[in-house]
């Protein structure tokens, strides 16, 4: 069956910098977009960053442009988010999915899988 695992969150200082990986497994994983969502308490999950199955095309949004690098390694079954610059308003669980064919990148609904998220905290 379809999993994904994230991790690397944790506990950094506004400034600091985390890296969060994504482990794929039960499916080819090369050959899907993946995506990581974000959600913090009382708000609606939000798109972060996608990265097309080769690696060719990458997307963010513009609240972390210039500042989080999306990435993978699909000899590994990886997918990568560098987060640098951690401001508060980074703070929330992290989510990554795989995307459906179709859609936008920004779209949760073109999403079939999810990982269980992992949380990121920011303090100021």
């Amino acid at each position: 069956q379809v999993q994904l695992v994230e991790s690397g969150g944790g506990l950094v200082q506004a400034g600091g910098s985390l890296r969060l990986s994504c482990a794929g497994s039960g499916y080819s994983f090369s050959i899907y977009t993946m995506g990581w969502f974000r959600q913090a308490p009382g708000k609606e999950r939000e798109f972060v960053a996608a990265v097309t199955s080769r690696g060719g095309s990458t997307y963010y949004a513009d609240s972390v442009k210039g500042r989080f690098t999306i990435s993978r390694d699909n000899a590994k079954n990886l997918l990568y988010l560098q987060m640098n610059s951690l401001k508060p308003e980074d703070t929330a669980v992290y989510y990554c999915a795989r995307k459906r064919a179709g859609g936008t990148e920004d779209d949760p609904l073109k999403y079939d899988y999810w990982g269980q998220g992992t949380q990121v905290t920011v303090s100021s």
